[in-house]
């Protein structure tokens, strides 16, 4: 055949596409050693792996989930590792990244309350050395000077606003017994499609849910925020939007529900976080926040403004969180070569 001078449109649209395609193809070549980049900065499958184990990988040989199900929990791990480096580049180009003295008190803080020996145990149990725990840390405090700076330093709750609150609930600072201020995080073994965290993260059965809460225990035992990790994973509806927040609880319904968590919860002070509770709902962690005595608490009362401001703050903290994770999503370059990998169709 001699030299064709043309070509028909049909056949340029056919050659078009197939380079197209080639050049694609090109692009979108899987690393072998690259789970993700974020804005050009690497996220490495050995890093995914280490985040992994510290977070699932205390597991039972006989319960170890599917090959389905660990995909799944790493491409949730590698979600929080993608945001986490999203908030760190910006903390760093804004200077506010954590020093290492800040890191070593925290570090001193949270290994105070375990000897030496419960200490590396603890560890152990969540495939780290203490160096991990303080880059971990350090990303961590970090990302909250960010937040604190870009969010919580710009909230401002002004006297009316605390004397509107005060005056619309004004019944609920009648207090007719002993109450206690507790919070939440609710992981259930029955999937609901009303359940609508931050991660739309819900567990399909026993075994996972049981993962789960261990793993926000873990998480919760290093030093993560319990609002942020309710508002993320919860499956409660009513109070992962508030960070878990399940008010003032009377005294007589916490004993109708379980004497022996009204007993757990009698030797907590403010602040302090119970283990993982399997209860009839599923599987909870608690978080001490206040008691208050009975009686009619009035709009000068320290503790009342105190209650209003940081309820206040607490709900617009958590929706300018949430809404400045996705700007900053939207803002980032992401490839996810974990996802694309498990979204390709297997030859």
């Amino acid at each position: 055949m001699g030299f064709v001078p043309f070509m028909t449109g049909d056949l340029k649209t056919a050659l078009a596409a197939a380079l197209l395609l080639a050049l694609t193809s090109c692009k979108t070549s899987l690393p072998d050693n690259v789970a993700a980049v974020v804005n050009g900065r690497t996220i490495s499958y050995a890093d995914l792996e280490k985040r992994y184990q510290a977070q699932f990988g205390s597991a039972n040989a006989a319960e170890r989930p599917s090959t389905d199900q660990v995909q799944t929990q790493r491409l949730e791990v590698l979600r929080t590792m993608i945001d986490n480096e999203i908030l760190l580049q910006r903390a760093e180009k804004e200077g506010l990244m954590a020093t290492d003295a800040d890191v070593e008190a925290r570090f001193a803080e949270l290994k105070a309350p375990y000897t030496q020996e419960e200490f590396q145990k603890q560890l152990s149990l969540q495939h780290m050395t203490a160096e991990d725990w303080k880059a971990q840390l350090r990303r961590d405090l970090s990302i909250r000077k960010l937040l604190n700076k870009d969010i919580a330093s710009r909230i401002s709750i002004t006297d009316q606003d605390v004397r509107n609150f005060y005056n619309e609930n004004k019944k609920s600072f009648n207090v007719a017994e002993p109450q206690i201020h507790m919070a939440q995080i609710l992981v259930t073994a029955n999937p609901d499609p009303s359940v609508h965290n931050l991660k739309n993260d819900k567990a399909q059965n026993d075994d996972q849910a049981r993962r789960k809460i261990e793993m926000l225990n873990s998480r919760i035992r290093q030093g993560e925020d319990f609002a942020m990790l309710a508002q993320n994973y919860s499956e409660d509806p009513n109070t992962a939007p508030n960070g878990g927040d399940l008010g003032f609880i009377p005294e007589s319904a916490l004993q109708k529900v379980s004497p022996e968590l009204q007993k757990a919860i009698d030797g907590m002070t403010p602040g302090q976080v119970t283990p993982p509770l399997h209860m009839q709902e599923g599987y909870r962690i608690l978080k001490l926040i206040s008691r208050e005595p009975a009686g009619q608490r009035e709009l000068n009362d320290p503790q009342v403004q105190q209650t209003i401001r940081e309820t206040l703050f607490n709900r617009r903290d958590n929706l300018l969180q949430a809404a400045y994770y996705e700007v900053a999503r939207d803002e980032a370059r992401v490839t996810n070569y974990l996802a694309m990998g498990i979204a390709a169709p297997k030859k």
